[in-house]
């Protein structure tokens, strides 16, 4: 198994919790260099940060003739629409929207949602499925901030300004905050010809 992230820390982080055997790249997809091939590459809420330009084709050299490619993301928000509102309200001089918007243009009410559309069009990609996970947990306020500082939107603001929202969201959140959490899975199997 082959962990990467271009970034040291999410890295770092991320070796607390896998077990030793996993090998750790620090790298961005675009700089991965095909060699190995696995049987299954997965993606968590951050295959929109890749270069489309020639996505699919690297996809699909990472994986083996007939492995999966599996990608999981999707909105975590306030479940009560009261709080919903005053995280709105507390982000609304900073952002519009904290959603990351189709990296394809598909709507948000297409039967099939990126990357899928993608996959299907990409020649490399056969049998593409999609599939929603219900998920409601509850969390801190604090917790749940730490999940916005990940999130693209906040991510690319200056960090004076994001620190800054993430005050104002902290001071508009009750103690504990349930969250609509639902994820949306895609998988798909590479064709068998190169």
């Amino acid at each position: 198994m082959t962990a990467t992230d271009p970034d040291e820390s999410m890295l770092a982080e991320l070796c607390k919790h896998v077990p030793a055997g996993v090998r750790t790249v620090q790298a961005a997809f675009e700089d991965l260099r095909p060699g190995e091939r696995y049987g299954l590459v997965y993606a968590a809420a951050a295959l929109h940060w890749t270069n489309p330009e020639g996505r699919w084709t690297r996809m699909a050299a990472l994986l083996e003739p007939g492995g999966v490619f599996a990608s999981c993301g999707g909105p975590f928000r306030p479940a009560d629409p009261a709080v919903e509102d005053a995280v709105r309200a507390a982000r609304a001089a900073f952002l519009d929207s904290d959603e990351i918007p189709s990296p394809d243009g598909t709507p948000p009410d297409h039967e099939m949602q990126w990357p899928g559309t993608e996959l299907q069009r990409s020649g490399w990609f056969t049998g593409v499925r999609q599939s929603t996970i219900e998920r409601r947990v509850t969390t801190s306020a604090r917790d749940y901030v730490g999940h916005l500082s990940t999130i693209s939107a906040y991510l690319v603001l200056p960090a004076a300004e994001r620190e800054q929202v993430f005050g104002q969201i902290t001071q508009a959140l009750p103690d504990r905050v349930e969250i609509a959490a639902d994820m949306t899975v895609h998988l798909a199997r590479r064709r068998y010809e190169d």
